[in-house]
């Protein structure tokens, strides 16, 4: 319940009617409610005593907004630092004390005028203030719509002032805060209706389904603006609002009965219609953390469940755990992660099928907010966070905040197009329908398959932020580099079976957005801030463009082979001065992993606040070499796995010289659609990879083989008459550009050191310009001939060359 703010007394002290204070929390405390908020002024001890004796806690707010003028003229400013340390001070450590509100709502004129790294730094300085006088302190900042941009991932909890009249409103609203917040805590800090201008019952009726809304959204909770009519601000008394569950006097009001009801059963009220679930847990050697895991299992808070456990050949001593408890245990011989996956859904009973691992625990409401998911929803899939634990070790905090680790990919707030295999679930017809998981997929790269598959059907899947799980990252650098190394493999077997769902040289696009901790920062990306004219727009986001490919080309592992190569060059520099002037470009693309993985080291989270300065700088540096080093263990599986830039595909016989243009055809009418998607079927059985083009191209798919060259093609349909119609077909190949020119630049190079008399190095540099060029034109007479075969294969190509119209396929005339 939010609390005041209160005319203050002669002394202009607020908060200090000690008897009207009591009488209000006692009449909270039989209401239900557990928390007060005072939002605008720091209250006195002697209200956190008073709370503590009716079981209350308090939100204590530090008012920075009051102060953020000082930062636009500064002369005359007060020491805020001392006042903020002075107030924390009074209180920390008090039994009633929930946490610390940094400001409420600095204003979105001031924010935009100061700026936003301006006021993101205030915020950031007040809150070291607060952690260096009350270390286990929560701090918070309640910020609103209109400033949803700040970035502040220092606060321990986000907090939003949310007042909106529309259902569907709100609850889009609550899926994108969510993803701001990340797997931080998310709180409503206020929220409410005015009875003097919608009436009492509409209050009411708001507040009820305002408050459900918000606990359905995972919320941790809600506070209710306010408890009284009573409000004064600005030295006057605020006549024109009544937002209070009481009214002037204390005497409820309908709405103060709604919220008792809501808050009665959040967050939800479960009845038996709720589907049964099927939690499958698949272990590999697990015992060290098969405990939690049970534990977790255990103590869901779910009407209707069974847990089955498939132990894939462990010999350490997992299933004895698991036997522990009344569990399904269902051994296997070693057959890899797939295998044991398939093995839990043919036992399973209930309709929704949930997936977590070993080294996972759940949520209490894990399977409460997945099964409401699914009954709101038509997905197939739903996913949601898996946040790491405290207390894994130092390692383990590291790993938690580096590169790698499971995370999820949005289209939408809701809509995801990948989640996670450690907190998955789907519905058991829907993984049916496509025959369970790929057993080829042994140890990772399942979870993304299984969900491609069902996209593909056209089904779609669903992220439900509060349905997550704690999961253990690992504890040692082997450990982890054995895990990005199995996940190079799974690129490859992945980059296999979905050539098109990959760029030439073998990196995943996605079409969404990832979620997560330790995500790599792309360097220079700036975002726009959407203000509305004249900074009026009441929801005012940061807008961030999808990086470029340069500025993701540091990412890639590929880009540690550039700088061997650019290495190679410098060796030969040795006998050639002019390509000693590789080396600086060498040390500018080591540089390049170098700043990326130290300004994300630098957002780093970690668990154990109180451990000292130089500990966390020495986990920084940690954090920052494993981002350098997991691009290396991915690249070393990829390479041991065939996903290298010089992998092949198609039919390799030579096929030169040939045409740009195919024969015209004439066949039975189809719709243009239909050719196209049996051509491109042909095509891939052949061996080949075909991507569309976009909406802007002039062609129509293109034909790869490999890195280095391509084939593009576009076709032409035209109704002929009497069931007949014309196609027509041309193909060009295209070399990529960056391998073109580095193989005229390696000429010309050559030709350069051999005028100089450095036979070495010109022969070296003409050989590699000479490999270059063939790899184009062989990736290029590939893709045609792995196009033509598709061609006929679809009775679109005859071998003639003549150039006249062929019936392929006559029609009933």
């Amino acid at each position: 319940m939010s609390y005041g703010a209160f005319r203050p007394d002669e002394q202009k002290r607020e908060y200090r009617d000690l008897a009207t204070i009591d009488a209000d929390f006692r009449q909270m405390a039989e209401a239900g409610f557990n928390t007060v908020r005072i939002p605008h002024t720091m209250p006195p001890v002697e209200l956190l005593d008073i709370a503590a004796s009716h079981g209350l806690r308090v939100m204590v707010g530090l008012s920075a907004e009051q102060y953020a003028g000082y930062l636009a003229d500064p002369i005359g400013a007060p020491d805020v630092s001392a006042i903020v340390r002075e107030r924390v001070r009074s209180v920390k450590g008090h039994p009633a004390l929930l946490c610390y509100a940094l400001g409420n709502e600095i204003s979105a004129s001031m924010a935009r005028w100061l700026g936003r790294r301006e006021v993101e730094r205030y915020l950031a300085r007040l809150y070291a203030v607060v952690k260096d006088e009350d270390p286990e302190g929560l701090v918070t900042y309640v910020n609103y719509p209109s400033t949803e941009y700040l970035q502040l991932p220092f606060l321990d909890l986000v907090s939003f002032n949310v007042y909106l009249e529309s259902k569907e409103d709100l609850v889009g609203y609550l899926a994108r805060l969510q993803n701001l917040a990340g797997d931080r805590p998310l709180l409503m800090s206020e929220m409410g209706l005015d009875s003097l201008r919608n009436g009492e019952a509409r209050q009411a009726e708001s507040l009820e389904w305002q408050i459900r809304t918000t606990f359905r959204a995972g919320c941790v909770g809600a506070f209710v603006f306010s408890w009284t009519d009573e409000w004064y601000r600005g030295g006057a008394d605020v006549d024109d609002w009544a937002f209070g569950v009481t009214d002037r006097e204390r005497r409820p009001k309908p709405a103060l009965t709604a919220v008792q009801r809501a808050f009665a059963d959040v967050p939800f009220a479960i009845d038996p219609t709720w589907p049964k679930m099927s939690v499958v847990v698949c272990v590999y050697n697990s015992a060290s953390t098969m405990e939690d895991c049970c534990e977790g299992l255990k103590a869901l808070n779910y009407p209707n469940y069974e847990v089955i456990i498939v132990d894939d050949g462990s010999t350490d001593g997992t299933s004895r755990v698991v036997r522990n408890y009344d569990f399904t245990l269902i051994t296997t011989p070693n057959h890899g992660l797939s295998s044991a996956r398939n093995t839990g859904l043919e036992a399973a009973t209930g309709e929704i099928v949930a997936y977590t691992d070993g080294d996972a625990w759940p949520d209490p409401d894990w399977l409460t907010y997945l099964a409401a998911a699914f009954r709101s929803s038509t997905h197939v899939g739903i996913g949601g966070w898996n946040i790491a634990p405290h207390g894994d070790g130092w390692f383990a905090d590291c790993v938690a905040n580096s590169p790698g680790g499971p995370v999820h990919v949005l289209l939408t707030d809701t809509l995801a197009e990948h989640i996670p295999g450690c907190c998955m679930a789907f519905r058991k017809s829907a993984l049916d329908a496509i025959g369970g998981f790929d057993p080829q997929f042994r140890s990772a790269g399942d979870d993304v398959d299984v969900c491609w598959r069902l996209q593909e059907r056209g089904w779609t899947l669903g992220f439900a932020a509060p349905a997550m799980v704690w999961h253990h990252n690992r504890d040692s650098f082997h450990a982890y580099w054995k895990q990005q190394q199995g996940y190079g493999k799974a690129e490859a077997l992945l980059e296999r079976k979905w050539p098109e769902k990959y760029n030439s040289v073998g990196h995943l696009t996605w079409g969404g957005r990832l979620y997560g901790r330790g995500l790599t920062i792309p360097l220079a990306r700036a975002g726009r801030i959407y203000q509305g004219m004249w900074g009026s727009a009441p929801f005012q986001r940061l807008e961030s463009p999808h990086p470029s490919i340069l500025q993701m080309l540091p990412l890639m592992p590929e880009w540690h082979l550039f700088i061997v190569f650019c290495l190679l060059l410098t060796v030969l520099g040795l006998e050639w001065r002019p390509l000693s002037m590789a080396l600086p470009l060498a040390l500018a693309a080591l540089t390049a992993p170098i700043a990326q993985a130290a300004a994300s080291a630098r957002r780093a989270d970690f668990s154990a606040t109180t451990r000292s300065r130089l500990g966390q700088t020495a986990m920084t540096v940690v954090v920052a070499f494993l981002h350098i080093v997991q691009p290396l263990a991915r690249l070393h599986g990829r390479i041991t796995h065939g996903l290298t830039l010089w992998r092949q595909r198609g039919d390799a016989r030579f096929a030169a010289p040939w045409p740009t243009t195919f024969p015209v055809v004439v066949t039975r009418y189809r719709v243009p659609e239909a050719h196209l998607r049996d051509l491109q079927q042909s095509i891939r059985e052949a061996g080949g990879v075909v991507l569309n083009g976009g909406d802007y191209d002039r062609w129509d798919f293109e034909v790869r083989a490999g890195f280095f060259g391509s084939t593009r093609v576009q076709m032409a349909f035209e109704d002929s008459g009497s069931g007949t119609q014309v196609v027509r077909s041309r193909a060009w190949p295209r070399a990529g550009y960056g391998i073109a020119a580095l193989a005229v630049g390696a000429a010309w190079l050559a030709a350069l050191a051999a005028s100089d008399q450095a036979e070495r190095t010109a022969v070296t540099l003409a050989a590699l310009s000479l490999v270059m060029a063939w790899r184009v034109l062989y990736d290029c007479v590939v893709t045609m001939r792995t196009l033509q075969q598709g061609l006929r294969a679809c009775g679109l190509m005859s071998e003639t060359r003549s150039g006249r119209a062929l019936i392929a396929t006559r029609g009933p005339s």
